[in-house]
């Protein structure tokens, strides 16, 4: 594809490294910014500019935050001591969007994968585990992606903690094997919160 502007290309270039987008996508959102008021297009590059620079990761849940805690930690209407385990925060937005549940999380920043060279000590585990031995937590749900790689997730943190007297249950089965949750619909995933079992359970099944 020529443009007749190196300044287009390279506006095109850099939105087409977005996921999934395409270079034509690409090129359709960049004239379409070009349309609008040049006010318009400034807001949004001030946006993109303030949220790369001055964006925090919650030092209790690392969750994406404006301050040192992330709202949903400071919230005291919240179950401190229910830990909902996730992959990213991606996973985080996909559960708050069910209304089903009422605890906190803890992200991990990815999941256990030998083939991508992601160990545990590459993820936010550590942590966590200090988390649940301070004796704070009640209960810990894993919530991570039904496959392979998550199930090799789930069951390490459960081997550093299974000594501990925290409940360790994980999201019922509606989420078909293989699946992420990011994709899971509201209505499956806050049911499998809701109906959630104890881990050991699951290692039978």
């Amino acid at each position: 594809m020529e443009f007749s502007s190196k300044l287009l290309q390279s506006a095109v270039d850099e939105v087409a490294q977005l996921p999934g987008i395409g270079r034509r996508t690409a090129l359709r959102l960049v004239l379409h910014l070009m349309r609008q008021p040049e006010s318009q297009t400034l807001h949004l590059t001030e946006a993109l500019q303030k949220m790369r620079q001055n964006i925090n990761f919650c030092k209790n849940c690392h969750n994406i935050s404006d301050s040192e805690l992330c709202e949903i930690c400071i919230n005291t209407n919240r179950q401190q001591d229910v830990v909902c385990v996730v992959e990213d925060i991606r996973d985080v937005m996909a559960i708050e969007g069910t209304s089903s549940y009422r605890g906190v999380y803890h992200v991990l920043g990815g999941k256990i994968s030998p083939m991508d060279g992601v160990g545990p000590h590459d993820l936010k585990i550590n942590s966590l585990i200090e988390k649940v031995r301070t004796g704070n937590t009640k209960e810990l749900i894993f919530a991570l992606s039904s496959t392979m790689e998550g199930d090799t997730t789930n069951f390490y943190i459960f081997k550093q903690i299974q000594d501990t007297e925290v409940v360790i249950s994980t999201i019922a089965r509606g989420i078909s094997v293989g699946d992420e949750l990011e994709y899971a619909d509201e209505v499956t995933l806050g049911r499998s919160i809701t109906n959630r079992i104890p881990f050991e359970l699951s290692l039978k099944s």
